[in-house]
Order: structure tokens, then C-alpha cells, then sequence
């Protein structure tokens, strides 16, 4: 945890080290099936180069929504990365105020009504209508103390909170020049 403390010193005392831009890249391989690559960010000032290889991820769906079951599909990889970041800052913060965590497991269940994303009902939101997040957690504090700490660890969830806040997500078209023949 003494690299969390430096990381959280050094931004006090520059600010402008917080800034951050994270990336992904994503290529349609077949029916349902697409593959994003992360690997590159900036962050602290200058490019990360910690990174030698890039992560791969396959997004797949099941049968019945275009798919052969390649992968998770990606409205449970957003299950995924809200799990990992509310548990993540939950233990950040755990430490932060000298809670030791012995034990930490969630279970999330997002409930979706497919007619929006079909465009079958217009009055369907499109994507998950609710989340709920289980989290077991034992930790050697009060009741009281871990109940604060998991509504800190709520609102300062940089996945939960851009979830939960609407977010401006631009979608453009990138024109490329065509070959000659």
C-alpha cells in the first residue's frame, strides 16, 4: 500500500499528474464476435510504457443474439469491470483508513429487457434497467465503519460513477480514403 500513499502524495502536490486517458481498440471478427485490445494510457504526465504486451479481450454473444458463446458479451464484461472497481476502491480505501478486509466477494445481477436494444418498444430503456451489487465483506471494524466505507467506495467507483451519472459518448464515423482499383 506505501505505492498507493506515494501515488496520492504526488498528486497533492501536482495536480495536474491526475489526469488520465485510458484506451481501447475494437475489431469485428464474425456475427457477434468482436476482440478489443488495451495496452497504452496516459497517466502521471506522460505515456504509461509499463505495459509491454497488450491485454486482449473477446466479446462474444450466445446463440440466440448472433453468437457461438466466444466470449463474455459486453454488457457482462460491464458487470465485470464495476465488480473489479467497486472492490478495488473498496480495498484502496479499506487501507486508507487502517480497515484490514479478510474477506471481499461480490455477486452483480443486471436485469435487462431486450426490446429496447431491438427496438421493439421505444418506451424500453436501452441496456440494463438496474444493478444490484452483493457484497460479502468481513472486515475488522464496525458495522457501522463498513456501511461508510462501502457508500464512500459507491460514489468514488470510477466505473460505478460513470454508470450511475450520464457520461457524453460521442460516436463518430472515421472516413478513410479509398484505394485505387
Amino acid at each position: 500500500m506505501q505505492a498507493a500513499a506515494d501515488t496520492i502524495a504526488a498528486l497533492k502536490a501536482d495536480s495536474s499528474l491526475a489526469r488520465f486517458q485510458f484506451r481501447a481498440r475494437n475489431t469485428w471478427i464474425n456475427g457477434g464476435e468482436n476482440r478489443s485490445t488495451i495496452r497504452d494510457f496516459y497517466g502521471a504526465g506522460q505515456e504509461d510504457t509499463s505495459r509491454t504486451q497488450a491485454f486482449e479481450f473477446t466479446n462474444g454473444e450466445p446463440p440466440v443474439l448472433l453468437g457461438n458463446n466466444e466470449g463474455a458479451n459486453p454488457v457482462e464484461y460491464l458487470l465485470h469491470a464495476l465488480a473489479g472497481c467497486v472492490t478495488t476502491t473498496t480495498v484502496l480505501h479499506a487501507a486508507a483508513r487502517g480497515i484490514r478486509i479478510k474477506k471481499l466477494a461480490t455477486e452483480l445481477t443486471g436485469n435487462m429487457d431486450l426490446q429496447g436494444l431491438l427496438a421493439l418498444d421505444d418506451s424500453v430503456p436501452v441496456g440494463y434497467q438496474a444493478i444490484q451489487i452483493d457484497m460479502q465483506i468481513e472486515a475488522d471494524c464496525s458495522d457501522e465503519e463498513l456501511d461508510d466505507l462501502l457508500a464512500f467506495a459507491r460514489d468514488h467507483s470510477p466505473v460505478c460513477n460513470t454508470v450511475c451519472r450520464p457520461v457524453p459518448v460521442t460516436v463518430q464515423r472515421v472516413k478513410t480514403k479509398r484505394q485505387a482499383a
